[in-house]
């Protein structure tokens, strides 16, 4: 068990040095959509996260990192909890005792976008956004989520506030492999790329770039919170991939660069 995460079934804990109470923040599991709602929570250091689910389909809640696996109760809660995927209706809750991004999935659902993330902060950020650092020539190199290794992003920051990105990975119904990026703007902490999903092509001797085609793909939104970690956001208007977000450790730092 991650000795940075106390699974708890109803937690309040005491911040002594202001005598406040933990707050508890909500997550639907399911329901009409196959999602987490909301996918992406920022909460204090010794708040709680509740994940509920009135869904008939058979969902849990299991962290990247295997610090928690919950639905009837949590793997190793002490009560004969399971985090093996249930229908609901249930709810499981973990208190978060450190600062950390932690990355979690429903099993079952993973690869129809049911992932989520909560982000702990020192105090002050439940009601807010992650705090994100400017992007940097520093962020050039190889990104992907230790999660799903086998699929990822490479990012070159280029003169001008200007990214380039592209993500190598696979279709949706996995027949083939596919990759889509383009260049696209830094302004600041964000940078944001409407990508083109390349078609067409052919093995040498046969490769024609006539042939060639990149219709839209969708929009790639890229934040980091440090130099070796981050996320990216998608929407995506091409058939089967949907919306949401993969979160992003780095893989490579070419020579020469530093970050920050």
């Amino acid at each position: 068990m991650h000795p940075f995460v106390q699974i708890v079934g109803i937690a309040v804990l005491s911040l002594a040095a202001i005598c406040a109470e933990a707050a508890d923040h909500r997550v639907s599991v399911g329901g009409a959509a196959v999602r987490f709602d909301p996918p992406d929570i920022t909460i204090n250091v010794g708040d709680t996260a509740t994940w509920i689910s009135e869904s008939a389909q058979p969902h849990n809640v299991h962290a990247n990192d295997d610090s928690f696996r919950c639905a009837g109760g949590c793997d190793g809660d002490g009560q004969g909890g399971s985090g093996v995927p249930r229908s609901g209706p249930w709810s499981s809750t973990v208190a978060f005792s450190h600062e950390g991004i932690y990355g979690y999935r429903c099993d079952p659902h993973a690869a129809y976008g049911m992932v989520g993330v909560v982000r702990v902060v020192a105090g002050g950020g439940g009601g807010g956004g992650p705090a994100h650092v400017p992007i940097t020539s520093g962020f050039t190199g190889a990104w992907y989520d230790p999660a799903q290794s086998g699929h990822g992003i490479f990012i070159e920051v280029l003169p001008g506030n200007q990214m380039l990105a592209w993500w190598f990975t696979f279709n949706p119904d996995g027949t083939q492999q596919s990759w889509f990026g383009n260049v696209g703007a830094i302004d600041g902490d964000t940078a944001t790329v409407d990508a083109l999903q390349a078609q067409g092509g052919r093995w040498i001797p046969n490769f024609d770039p006539a042939n060639v085609t990149q219709p839209a793909w969708g929009r790639l939104v890229f934040t980091f919170t440090d130099c070796n970690h981050g996320r990216v956001d998608f929407t995506s208007t091409a058939a089967g991939y949907g919306q949401g977000h993969m979160d992003l450790t780095r893989i490579t730092e070419p020579a020469g660069l530093s970050c920050p």
